[in-house]
């Protein structure tokens, strides 16, 4: 049972790629302490990376919001650019991490079982799977889920929530801590506004301002590819910040 969204299922379901990953020993009684365990080990992930220099971009977004469509337009863009990997989370299956590979970029899958949310020793297993040195840019593809993923950190830089034309443009509104969160919002499937007709992108974008999130708010169409390059830029961006040393980025934001 997950201590913090009440969700069944824990560390004896998570399965790696296949391989099962040892159970946590001993029992977490209160949210706290759950969140402090998690918060360790996202930060020991987090020092991985940054020996490694690879960004590490969080995706969330409900189910079928077009995360791993998003994925399949990106590899190909960046090739010749960067290279990249993807972490898959889902209850079950290999099915997107089946079509990340088919799209030419290494994938690791993380089957939790029944929990709703991918947490930092998820992760930290998946990376024994991974040469980082050889990734610029790491993707964790989250389980779809509007909640209980924004409340762990998983060691990664920066955060990108995905909202699906077909949603409605309320949805910042609805679930505040995902966006304030977001370090950019992807409005999703813009190739299907004109049939949605009352998704207003304007509207989403002001919504996520009235969590003061300044963040960039992208309109793409990974299938149409509206959009694309700003995303690719966004990336290459971060990518280009992620490897400054740390002191220098803290007096680059204090000059």
């Amino acid at each position: 049972m997950c201590d913090v969204c009440g969700c069944p299922g824990g560390a004896d379901d998570v399965h790696v790629a296949g391989s099962a990953v040892p159970a946590a020993s001993g029992h977490i009684d209160i949210h706290q302490a759950l969140l402090r365990d998690n918060d360790h080990m996202a930060a020991h992930n987090r020092a991985h990376f940054a020996a490694a220099g690879t960004l590490v971009v969080n995706l969330m977004s409900s189910p079928g919001a077009g995360k791993t469509r998003l994925l399949e337009a990106t590899i190909p863009a960046l090739r010749g650019r960067m290279s990249m990997a993807v972490i898959e989370g889902d209850l079950a299956t290999e099915n997107d991490a089946d079509r990340i590979r088919a799209a030419g970029a290494p994938a690791i899958q993380i089957t939790t079982g029944s929990a709703c949310h991918l947490d930092a020793n998820m992760v930290h297993a998946a990376l024994h799977w991974l040469d980082l040195s050889s990734i610029d840019v790491l993707f964790i593809e989250n389980v779809g889920n509007l909640v209980c993923p924004a409340c762990f950190d998983l060691g990664q830089h920066r955060n990108v929530v995905l909202l699906s034309i077909t949603e409605g443009d309320d949805k910042p509104q609805k679930y505040p801590v995902m966006f304030r969160a977001a370090d950019l919002v992807a409005l999703t499937k813009l190739d299907l506004l004109a049939a949605v007709g009352d998704f207003d992108p304007g509207r989403a974008r002001r919504h996520v301002r009235e969590l003061a999130n300044a963040a960039p708010v992208l309109e793409l169409s990974a299938r149409g590819g509206a959009g694309l390059p700003a995303w690719i830029a966004w990336l290459e961006s971060e990518r280009a910040a992620c490897r400054v040393p740390a002191p220098a980025r803290h007096a680059a934001s204090h000059g």
